[in-house]
């Protein structure tokens, strides 16, 4: 059986940069196929409907919904209109909400993974330019990846795949409700403690970017003011990715680094020391 996952990405958060990739990482799986239908950079409601109307025609098995706070108008409408359409939804977005407004979603049959570090980039015209954007991205990319936060949302998403090869659909799916904290992040992802230590501390820092910006980009009016508040909110992060990197290395001193590739049949296996063969 191929089972069909669909991708709606709705503006923009790093994990949609990588959310169809972590899941066939050589492209060689040959029991998924992803169909990525995307908003552009914007979320208005003519992309959005151009976006579930193509999710729609494509009818998947169950589809990801990724997009900055995801409590919005027009995230939330693409994932009632696609369950409306019998179309299961697992949600993918950042903490930028409160918990009373995310209570609706987590009562409700959509899965959801809530990614903490996936900060909000500081949008002030006279700091972010398009290599700004691509660095700042860059660096979360790093944070997300070397922590453990996208292997958790991957193994999540894999967990889906398998119930619908198991015969499972529509509303029998079991959808992860998962909010990615620093501790469920990097559990069981080093060998080093020390290595564990500082990715750690580098979710925490990565997921303190959030406020920062938001607090630039919405609550302060002078440019005086807000344009260091960003600065620094984007240091932060790219300290938060040099931690990572020193993570990474203390793991590969070790040989300690874990890896756990896909089959072509959609099993994971894995592996530790480099030179041998993964199981």
């Amino acid at each position: 059986m191929v089972v069909k996952v669909g991708v709606a990405k709705l503006g923009n958060i790093a994990s949609g940069v990588m959310a169809e990739l972590l899941l066939d990482e050589r492209a060689d799986r040959e029991d998924m196929q992803t169909f990525m239908a995307t908003s552009g950079t914007k979320l208005q409601p003519e992309d959005i409907d151009r976006v579930v109307s193509n999710m729609k025609a494509w009818k998947p098995d169950f589809c990801i919904v990724v997009s900055p706070n995801g409590v919005l108008p027009g995230p939330t409408g693409a994932r009632e209109q696609l369950a409306a359409a019998g179309i299961p939804c697992v949600v993918i977005t950042d903490d930028v909400t409160t918990k009373k407004e995310w209570e609706g979603v987590k009562n409700s049959q959509f899965g959801y993974i809530i990614m903490k570090a996936d900060s909000m980039i500081g949008a002030r015209r006279e700091f972010l330019d398009p290599i700004e954007m691509a660095d700042y991205n860059g660096n979360l990319i790093k944070v997300l990846a070397l922590t453990g936060a996208f292997r958790k949302l991957q193994q999540a998403l894999d967990k889906v795949i398998d119930q619908v090869k198991a015969g499972k659909k529509g509303t029998e799916l079991e959808l992860p409700k998962i909010v990615m904290s620093s501790d469920k992040a990097v559990d069981g992802e080093f060998t080093n403690p020390y290595a564990l230590s500082k990715a750690r501390a580098a979710y925490e820092v990565a997921q303190a970017v959030a406020m920062v910006n938001v607090k630039a980009c919405f609550m302060t009016k002078e440019y005086e003011k807000y344009v260091p508040m960003t600065t620094s909110a984007h240091e932060m992060m790219r300290a938060a990715a040099r931690l990572c990197d020193e993570a990474r290395e203390l793991e590969k001193a070790g040989d300690g680094v874990i890896r756990k590739p896909h089959k072509k049949d959609g099993v994971i296996v894995s592996k530790v020391k480099l030179i041998s063969k993964p199981e």
